[in-house]
C-alpha cells in the first residue's frame, strides 16, 4: 500500500526520504503550497525588535524556515528570548536554523517527547509557570495575505496571563498547484483506494484536496468510503471522517509513528 504524504514541500520530500529508508512505500502529494509573505517588512521589524521579546512561538517547520530566511544581515538571537514549538519536528528545524545565531537548547520550550499529542494544549503546561505580565510574544506562522491562521487557544492563554501577543505572518499558504506527475499519483490513488493511504497533517490539506486540487484536474470521487487515512491530530480525524473517509487512523505526528502504523502487526 502506497502512502501519500500531503505535507507542503520541502517537508513532503524529507518525510518521503525517511519513510522509504524505513521500508515504507511513500510518495509526495503536497496539498498545501507555501510562499513568502506579501509584506516581509513585518518579519524584518520583529527581527529588529527581538531583544524586546520574551518569546517567539513557531507553529510549524515552515514558520521557522521563512522567519530565518528573512533575517536581516547581522541579526542574532538574544540570550533572554525563549523559542517555543508545538512538537519535535518544528523544534529540530528551529535548533538547526537558530544555533548558528545564538539560539541554544536552553531557550527551547516544547511538549515533552512522551506527550499524548503535539499541539498548543500540550505546550501550554511548559509555558504556564513563566511570568508573562507585560511580556512581548510573537506567534510566527502562516496564513493568507490578511492574517495568521491558528494558535488562537494558546494566544488566549498567554493574554490571560498578561502577555502582549502579536501574530506574525512569516509566510503565505494556499493550495498550490500539482505537477502532471502529482496529478497522476492522485488519479491512481482514486482509482485504486485499496492500494493507497493518505497521510494528513492538516485539516486544511483535506479542504484543499476536495475544493481545489480535484476540481482543477477534473477528478471526482464517487465514494470516499473505500479510502484510508492516517491523521496526526483528533481535529484532522474529525475532518477526514466528515469528508467520508472509510478508515481513519489517528497517530502521533512523528516519522516513527507513521512507520509503526504501517507495520503489518500495527
Amino acid at each position: 500500500m502506497r502512502l501519500l504524504v500531503t505535507r507542503p514541500q520541502p517537508q513532503a520530500d524529507t518525510w518521503v526520504t525517511h519513510l522509504l529508508g524505513a521500508g515504507v512505500d511513500a510518495c509526495a502529494l503536497p496539498l498545501i503550497g507555501i510562499g513568502p509573505p506579501a509584506h516581509p517588512e513585518a518579519v524584518h521589524a520583529v527581527w529588529q525588535a527581538l531583544p524586546a521579546h520574551r518569546l517567539l512561538m513557531f507553529v510549524s517547520p515552515a514558520a521557522v524556515e521563512w522567519f530565518f530566511h528573512q533575517r536581516p544581515e547581522g541579526a542574532r538571537w538574544p540570550a533572554h528570548c525563549l523559542a517555543a514549538t508545538p512538537g519535535p519536528g518544528t523544534a529540530q528545524a528551529l535548533l538547526q536554523a537558530g544555533r548558528p545565531l545564538g539560539l541554544c537548547d536552553a531557550h527551547l520550550r516544547a511538549p515533552p517527547a512522551d506527550a499524548g499529542q503535539f499541539d498548543s494544549e500540550h505546550l501550554w503546561p511548559v509555558l504556564a509557570h513563566e511570568d508573562w505580565a507585560g511580556q512581548r510574544v510573537a506567534v510566527v506562522g502562516g496564513g493568507d495575505s490578511q492574517a495568521v491562521k491558528g494558535r488562537t487557544w494558546l494566544t488566549e492563554r498567554l493574554q490571560e496571563r498578561g502577555a502582549l501577543v502579536a501574530p506574525l505572518l512569516a509566510y503565505e499558504r494556499g493550495p498550490g498547484a500539482w505537477t502532471p506527475a502529482e496529478a497522476e499519483r492522485a488519479r491512481a490513488a482514486l482509482a485504486q483506494p485499496a492500494s493507497h493511504q493518505w497521510l494528513f497533517s492538516s485539516s486544511q490539506a483535506i479542504d484543499h484536496l476536495l475544493t481545489h486540487h480535484l476540481p482543477a484536474w477534473s477528478l471526482s470521487v464517487p465514494d470516499w468510503g473505500a479510502h484510508r487515512a492516517l491523521v496526526t491530530h483528533p481535529k484532522i480525524a474529525e475532518r477526514a471522517r466528515h469528508a467520508g473517509f472509510g478508515v481513519v487512523q489517528e497517530i502521533r505526528p512523528t516519522l516513527d509513528a507513521v512507520v509503526q502504523a504501517r507495520r503489518p502487526s500495527a
